[in-house]
């Protein structure tokens, strides 16, 4: 169940090469801001903060779709944040079996543009299989590598 809307492989992860957070978010009205914060805290604790409004916009949208087409009224969704050497990617994974797929918005329409914001903002984005129901929908974002001299 893989959805590379550009052709993009999913990031490559060298085990232990990455810094990570996550966290599980319950669903309620504040997710999707909570979930903003989450990722916002650790890339500022990890001193990477040149792509946050981008990473921030996009942790949104893909928490917001698990809100609305990914999760029952008692799931919960959890948010992973890895910043491995020179790109951050953010994960959301939820227990809904649909895969998620950019839509054509009509002129007027006031929802459907979230996975068109991902695809403008991140550098890549698709679909996955998890362990478990559900599935993961990822966004990477190319970072600059930091010097440790």
């Amino acid at each position: 169940m893989a959805n590379r809307p550009r052709g993009e492989p999913e990031p490559e992860r060298t085990a232990g090469a990455a810094t990570q957070r996550t966290m599980l978010f319950p669903r309620r009205e504040l997710t999707a801001h909570d979930a903003r914060e989450f990722v916002a805290a650790a890339l500022t604790q990890w001193g990477h903060r040149e792509r946050l409004d981008d990473i921030r916009l996009c942790t949104s949208e893909l928490v917001t779709n698990a809100l609305l087409h990914g999760t029952s009224t008692d799931d919960a969704i959890l948010v992973r944040i890895e910043l491995h050497n020179a790109q951050v990617l953010v994960e959301v994974h939820d227990g809904g079996e649909g895969t998620p797929r950019q839509r054509q918005v009509q002129n007027g329409s006031d929802d459907g543009r979230g996975l068109f914001l991902v695809s403008a903002v991140a550098d890549g984005w698709g679909v996955a299989a998890r362990e478990g129901p559900g599935k993961r929908v990822w966004a990477f974002f190319k970072v600059p590598v930091m010097s440790t001299c």
